[in-house]
């Protein structure tokens, strides 16, 4: 009769990779959610975006995302680049606002800050750090046409996260 040992390796790596998954930053995926009545749908609007957008409203436009060659450079808020940071660069929405970008090809979305001037790359409209570009599923392209939906201004006294030297 054979006999049935445990594998304690099996296990704690199996239970190692439960945990991992539980605290890894996650991404909507599926459909959107609906947008709340009294709002139309997404307009088209590649050539220019609203300098002062109200909540909901949302548009188009082609995002790019920047990486390591900026790692540490100050930001237009005075932060610093973390290219692993939930963050993204434009050039008129006011910094640290909040909003929504999707990826309608792969349908994620993710909640990023505004924390930087940009793209200044013509007919781009918005870029992202490199881990918003990986878990939308961009990354490899590089570009990607997204939807931004604006979600909220920043508070009155908002200042930026300082990272502590």
């Amino acid at each position: 009769m054979r006999r049935l040992v445990f594998n304690w390796r099996f296990a704690c790596s199996l239970a190692f990779a439960g945990l991992l998954a539980l605290l890894l930053p996650r991404t909507v995926r599926g459909p959107l959610p609906p947008v709340p009545e009294g709002y139309g749908a997404c307009r088209v609007n590649l050539s220019k975006t609203p300098s002062k957008p109200k909540p909901n409203e949302c548009w188009h436009a082609i995002a790019s995302w920047y990486g390591s060659q900026f790692e540490g450079q100050p930001t237009a808020d005075g932060g610093t680049f973390n290219m692993y940071a939930a963050t993204a660069a434009h050039k008129t929405l006011p910094l640290g606002s909040i909003v929504r970008v999707s990826n309608p090809t792969t349908g994620r979305s993710m909640v990023v800050t505004i924390n930087d001037r940009g793209p200044y790359v013509p007919g781009r409209g918005l870029d992202v750090s490199y881990e918003v570009a990986r878990l939308l599923g961009f990354a490899q392209q590089g570009v990607c046409r997204v939807q931004i939906q604006f979600l909220r201004l920043p508070a009155a006294n908002w200042l930026p996260i300082r990272e502590k030297n």
